[in-house]
This record gives C-alpha cells, structure tokens and sequence, in this order.
C-alpha cells in the first residue's frame, strides 16, 4: 500500500529540502574531487572500471549498499540505501569518447548523481523512499542502459532520472533515435596491375554504398539522418582491397522512422555487394537507442527547482527545438517515467563532443553545475514523493509494470556486451 507521505512526514517539506541542499554542500569536495578525478583519466565503453570503482566507493562509504557487478556487466552497479516503498532512480554515467576524453560530460553526471543520492539518504524516512543509483557504461557506444533495462536492473523503480552537461540549459531536451551498423564486405585480393580481373574489389563495394547513400539523402524523411566513417579501406593501392568496412550512425526523430531508414541503407549496403560480386554483413554494433519521451510532471518539478537555484533553463515553448543527439536514456523513458535534463556550463561556442567541451567539463563552471544539478534531481524526487497525486501515479506505474527479468542482482561477469548484434549477410564471390 502506498503510504500518503503526509502520514510520515516528520518535518516540513521545505525542512527536507533545505536537508538536501546542506547535504550536497557538505559533501562539496568530495563530490567536485570524483568528477575531477574521473575527467582526469576517462575510460571508454564496457572498459570503465576504475570510474565504475571509484563512484560506488564513494556511495559505499556513505552507508549504501553495493551490488557490482550487475545485469552481466563488469561495469555496471546497483547501490541503493532506504526503506521506503517508493524507489527512486537516479543513473550514473561516467564513460568517455576515444581520444576526446570527457568531451560530452559524463564525469559531470556521475558525480551529481552521487551528490542527488546523498542528499536524499538524508531525508529517506521522512519522504518514504529508497533511493537506488544506477552505474549505467556504455551510453556513448554499447546502449549499457538498454541491457540493464532488458535485464532488470529498472526493476521497481517509480521514476528515474539524470543531468547531463552542455551548453544550454533545457529541462526536457528532445532526442533522436539512433542504430549503429557496421557494413563489412569480402571480396578477393589481386595485383591491381598485372591481374586486376582476378581481383573482386571490396572497396568498390564500399564506394558504390556511399554514394547510394548519398544519393539517398534527398529523399531522406523529416528528422532523419545517416553519417559514418570508413573504419577498413585497404592496406595498399596495388593490391585490390579484399576486405573493407565503415560504421553508419542512423538517426530519426522517433524508432518508426528508423526502422524505415534502416531498411532504405540496408538495400544501399546490399547494392554495393551486388554491384561488384563481393560478399556483406551487417552489424548491428550496439542496442538501438530510442527517443527521449520525458515525463511532464517530473520535468516541470526539475525546471522549479534549477529556476529556484538561479539558472534560466529554454523557455517550454522552445524545448522541442534543442535536438540534443542520442541517448540510451530514451530507452528508460519509454518504459518508465524519467527525465533527462541539460545543464549549461560556460563553454564559450563549444558543443558536446568538441575538446573544448572536454575542457569546461573540468572548470568552475563545471563545479557549479555538479553541486546545482545534485540539488535540483533531489529537490525533484522531494516534490514526486510529498506531492500525492504525482506519487501515487509514479507508485501506480511502479506496480503495473512488469518485471523485465529479476535479473539486475546476479553478479554474471563476464558476459558479452555485444551479445545483442543482429548479423546479415548476402552475396558472394563471383
């Protein structure tokens, strides 16, 4: 039975709020100390375990309790301290980009969420709450939030959330759905002079599908999107390339839309194969990210409460127009409810995924906005646990939505993070 918070109360709601913020304050170094230890040696996808280490010790030393790892992957955690009936999520992301380092902010995320989650340790029996913090790997490469979700480890929870850094302040930011492919293609090697009609020419193959794609994007839909990279393109221009590969990024405002696109670059895939008699597979490389569907009420408490702490967030009018890229955290928000808010830094003209970006990660201004964002997610799970229409719809969710797997508490190290790739091939050497 969900307990009207009222009944426990022991104090003023604006008594546990005023908890939270001298809590985030108390802690203030250590938690500035985690984001710049983490931004001083950054980690990328599924190899983040000096970050995973460091930000639950922290949560360890301050009563929670630890699982690690969790939902079968070295890097994850789960770390949860309270007893009430309504679990709050909070997730914490700490991987980095290859070679850019903490260019989109994660050290930032990590270190609020743990400052969120001390805040609320505090004020947990008053409110009724179990406060649950999520390591989350992976975001920018792997979809670490996708498995934990097929694996349980959302289970329970009433709501979750996170804040992530850039240059705008936007309380509830848009997102595209996103798929990550990787085209790998085979063909046979020969000497490009003296027998080049023996050879069969995977980069042809790879040229005729860039230029498919090309010519594909003038026909492309509203919102849609498709940019890649040539990851293997030979090892010299006298031998005819026998293997070649590039890695596609396919976006669209919303999955239906990018499962109609994933098809129109397939069929271009597959031209390039048919074109030149090479063999092809398709990886998908990574789970497919949906779009951020964030929860009105939540994303209204989050705005009154960084407006309070002095920030001008983008007026709600021109929300749907902050495209912020792609998130794994869409995922979460299509099956629960959450919020994933940006909070702005002083970054000059820099934008998520620039060095510069990386720099102001590791500024005053970065500072701020870990101790701001900690506040305002807590001051955000006060509101969803005192206000009782909106935390008796959070507990309704909670209890109607199915169980996923009860998997989130076994250890399971060592499992594939790609164990979710989807291969196709076609063709043939001719």
């Amino acid at each position: 039975m969900n307990q009207d918070p009222s009944a426990r109360e022991a104090a003023p709601r604006s008594d546990i709020r005023a908890t939270c913020r001298e809590t985030v304050r108390r802690h203030e170094r250590a938690l500035i100390g985690l984001a710049r230890s983490l931004h001083a040696e950054p980690e990328t996808a599924f190899a983040e375990h000096r970050s995973a280490a460091e930000v639950s010790a922290l949560l360890a030393e301050h009563g929670f309790t630890v699982q690690a790892p969790v939902a079968g992957l070295d890097t994850a955690f789960s770390a949860e301290r309270g007893h009430g009936d309504l679990v709050i999520g909070i997730c914490a992301e700490y991987d980095a980009l290859p070679e850019l380092g903490h260019a989109c902010g994660h050290n930032v995320i990590a270190a609020a969420a743990v400052g969120a989650a001390l805040a609320l340790a505090e004020v947990a029996d008053e409110l009724g709450i179990t406060v649950r913090v999520l390591g989350t790997p992976a975001e920018e490469l792997g979809g670490g939030k996708v498995l934990m979700l097929e694996r349980g480890a959302f289970d329970g929870l009433a709501m979750a959330m996170m804040v992530h850094p850039g240059p705008e302040e936007i309380c509830a930011p848009r997102s595209l759905a996103i798929n990550d492919l990787e085209v790998r293609y085979a063909g046979r090697a020969a000497h490009a002079a003296a027998a080049p009609e023996l050879g069969v020419n995977a980069a042809d193959a790879l040229t005729v599908a860039q230029v498919a794609i090309g010519l594909l994007r003038q026909h492309l839909e509203s919102g849609q999107m498709v940019h890649g990279i040539v990851t293997a393109g030979g090892a010299a221009p006298n031998v005819v390339p026998a293997h070649t590969a590039a890695m596609y990024n396919l976006r669209a405002a919303e999955s239906l839309s990018l499962e109609r696109l994933e098809n129109r670059i397939r069929a271009c895939f597959e031209a390039g194969a048919t074109a030149t008699g090479c063999s092809h597979e398709v990886v998908q490389v990574s789970p497919v990210y949906a779009e951020l569907s964030c929860d009105d009420e939540l994303s209204e408490a989050y705005r009154a409460a960084i407006t309070e702490l002095g920030r001008r967030p983008v007026p709600r009018a021109e929300q749907a127009e902050r495209v912020i890229g792609s998130t794994d955290m869409g995922n979460v928000t299509q099956v629960l409810p959450a919020i994933h808010p940006m909070i702005a830094l002083d970054c000059g003209d820099a934008v998520t995924h620039q060095a510069e970006f990386a720099a102001a990660c590791a500024s005053p201004s970065a500072d701020r906005a870990v101790l701001d964002a900690a506040v305002a997610m807590a001051w955000t799970a006060v509101a969803a646990a005192t206000e009782p229409g909106l935390r008796s719809r959070l507990a309704a969710s909670a209890e109607d939505r199915p169980v996923r797997t009860g998997k989130h508490n076994a250890a399971g190290s060592g499992a594939d993070p790609g164990s979710a790739r989807r291969q196709h091939t076609s063709g043939g050497v001719a």
